[in-house]
């Protein structure tokens, strides 16, 4: 007579597929690591590249689970070389048809769609899993592949000057290349009904979108409050050379922070804490939403560690929010161009897993040992952004007035101060004890 043997992990939840994880969320890694990856070196001594081993299991990519959590199991078999084959049979009947692509037509761009899109097929089959497994891992690497691609157009564009630049994006859109002129918000400050009526446009609910957008990615009350507090000091920075940072102060304070962003806030971490807590039940409309969503608890004041990693992402998503501003002031675009709300739109994926990469890293150190590569690429992107408006930016823009200048150095003074107070006068008191405790031991 023999015992069947039961799984343990569907007789704990019934309601998983015979392939289901008994734990998965965003936090699992989405390949098996049988083995922590070894310290460099044997023995202290190092091993030379041609003595090296390259059958270790760290050295292998796995690019699709074993064992994941979903009810279509069609959707989760590797098919790289139907992939491959269906891509170049679309490929040549394009490319060699005449009645698809009929002589006069721009073939050079539509060669560089096809480039583009041969590119993100090759991101989606072959690039790396990233920390989320919704509505599937390829989507995630199709959007890391668009951010590598940003990426390189943006390193193209650094060695390119100004004017060269403008023209190049009449390429594509022919209505660029045409100065515009900046719009104040500041002309009429009365705090009168009309007034305001006047200050509501469609830039309020664009703020409150985005208000969401940065609550669903921070996951934390107080990081976005301090962040959009943060913002509106960056906007009276930066308005002697942006006429449309020029608010009134209700239009800082009232319409921007308590109204649109504090509603896109609310609503965004509202939306977070539904999602913590649902059921998710296994069918097809599943894969829409998110398989587990984890609470984000930065400890700014725990260490010095989490302490800097949550300044340098605060100066990253002001960087980030300030250089769209600058890019299409320096490129002629109008602020509701599409290739303005594209790259918002981009960021605000690109920044999803980013983050969740980053909260990671900084929160449980031995299970990631390497920074994600969503955050570095994304930290890349926003680093280039900046190089690209600081070359282009010379002799464009009035000097910072020396009130800036002084209120910007202050306001670092009293951060480094706090971190001086916080993190390092309790080391330096700790330190002082060990050695007194040594010395008495020496001593007896």
């Amino acid at each position: 007579m023999t015992s069947a043997v039961k799984d343990p992990i569907n007789e704990e939840n019934p309601n998983l597929s015979p392939t289901s994880p008994a734990e998965d969320s965003d936090t699992t890694p989405l390949y098996p690591t049988s083995e922590p990856e070894p310290i460099p070196g044997l023995h202290g001594v190092p091993v030379r590249w041609y003595d090296a081993d390259r059958t270790e299991p760290y050295t292998k990519i796995v690019p699709f689970q074993e064992r994941h959590d979903t009810s279509v199991e069609f959707f989760y078999k590797p098919v790289t070389l139907s992939a491959l084959g269906i891509g170049l049979v679309v490929l040549a009947y394009v490319a060699t048809t005449q009645d698809v692509l009929e002589e006069g037509q721009d073939k050079r761009r539509v060669g560089a769609y096809a480039a583009i899109a041969s590119f993100l097929t090759f991101s989606m089959i072959q690039f790396r899993d990233g920390p989320f497994i919704r509505p599937h891992p390829a989507f995630w690497r199709i959007i890391l592949g668009l951010n590598l691609l940003y990426e390189l157009a943006l390193v193209f564009l650094l060695f390119q000057d100004l004017d060269s630049a403008r023209e190049m994006m009449k390429y594509l859109d022919p209505d660029l290349g045409v100065p515009l002129a900046e719009k104040s918000y500041a002309e009429d400050c009365a705090l009168t009904p009309r007034a305001i009526w006047n200050a509501l446009d469609i830039f309020c609910i664009a703020h409150t979108l985005g208000w969401f957008g940065k609550a669903m990615i921070l996951r934390d009350y107080w990081f976005c409050w301090i962040l959009s507090i943060a913002f509106e000091l960056a906007e009276y920075s930066l308005q002697h050379q942006l006429a449309n940072f020029a608010e009134c102060w209700w239009d800082h304070w009232i319409l921007d922070v308590l109204l649109c962003n504090w509603l896109g806030t609310y609503l965004g971490m509202k939306v977070c804490q539904y999602l913590e807590v649902k059921y998710s039940p296994k069918r097809v409309l599943s894969q829409f939403s998110p398989h587990d969503f984890t609470a984000f608890e930065w400890g700014t004041a725990t260490d010095f560690t989490h302490f800097f990693c949550v300044v340098l992402l605060l100066s990253v998503f002001l960087a980030a929010e300030l250089n769209p501003f600058y890019l299409k002031t320096l490129l002629w675009m109008e602020p509701d161009h599409p290739f303005v709300i594209a790259r918002l739109a981009f960021v605000f994926l690109w920044a999803l897993p980013a983050v969740r990469e980053l909260f990671q890293y900084i929160s449980d150190p031995r299970k990631a040992v390497r920074m994600g590569q969503h955050v570095w690429l994304l930290l890349a992107t926003i680093a280039t952004e900046l190089l690209v408006i600081k070359k282009w930016s010379k002799g464009m823009f009035a000097p910072f007035p020396k009130t800036v200048k002084w209120g910007w150095a202050i306001g670092v003074a009293l951060l480094v101060s706090y971190s001086m107070i916080q993190f390092g006068l309790p080391q330096a008191r700790k330190y002082a004890r060990n050695q007194r405790h040594k010395s008495r031991t020496k001593a007896s």
